[in-house]
């Protein structure tokens, strides 16, 4: 067998090694034409702070005689019935931040938040989150109606307010009404920070909140 001139092997080469290079240079234009994955947003909860809450006070009437409470789902005023983090510039003016966003909708973040603050209170012989096949004396209907992070100072503060009403199961009479505002100044002017204050919101409304349902139900 005839081993091919020199210069036959180097052309060969010299192809080989051009087509290479082309074939290098296609995949790179070809990579960078092609969509960027979309930035994946950054996740935050509502957390239960049992280490925070206060001491529940001691219950003044014996356990076989406290009132059972179903707790509805929350719902939630225009605009917050998102998963989107809410924060404002401008009085009235609704913005979300683009790359941050809680875990699920602030109203069923809050559910079994509620129930654990209300059993925690020590004022009910069972509270449980509807639906149920349970039966209640007392219901309690809640509506988030803001939670949002407000930048029309320095520091920003995280602000929430829930509505609170709390009926009688049998004659749907309305026993107590109350709304619970709180405002807390966030440590960062950011999604994170208003997160961090957003959370010590809640859980100072879930406090009262758990105090005016004991209240209520103990009152004849």
């Amino acid at each position: 067998m005839t081993t091919p001139p020199l210069a036959a092997r180097t052309r060969r080469a010299g192809r080989l090694a051009a087509c290479l290079t082309l074939l290098a240079l296609i995949g790179g234009c070809t990579s960078s034409l092609l969509p960027k994955p979309p930035q994946q947003p950054s996740l935050y909860s509502l957390n239960d702070a049992l280490n925070e809450a206060p001491p529940a006070a001691a219950p003044r009437t014996p356990a076989a005689t406290r009132p059972t409470l179903i707790v509805n789902p929350p719902r939630a005023a225009a605009g917050f019935d998102t998963s989107h983090i809410v924060y404002l510039r401008a009085p009235h003016q609704i913005e979300y931040f683009a790359h941050n966003q809680w875990v699920d909708t602030p109203a069923q973040m809050l559910a079994p938040l509620i129930v654990r603050a209300l059993e925690r209170s020590g004022a009910f012989s069972a509270v449980l989150l509807a639906p149920t096949a349970a039966a209640g004396q007392l219901k309690l209907d809640t509506e988030v109606v803001r939670l949002q992070q407000e930048f029309g100072s320095v520091p920003s503060q995280a602000h929430f307010t829930l509505r609170a009403v709390l009926l009688d199961s049998a004659t749907r009479r309305v026993v107590a009404v109350r709304e619970f505002d709180a405002s807390v100044p966030a440590p960062s002017e950011d999604a994170p920070g208003g997160v961090s204050a957003a959370n010590q919101a809640v859980q100072r409304v879930l406090g009262e909140l758990a105090a005016f349902a004991a209240q209520a139900a103990a009152t004849p």
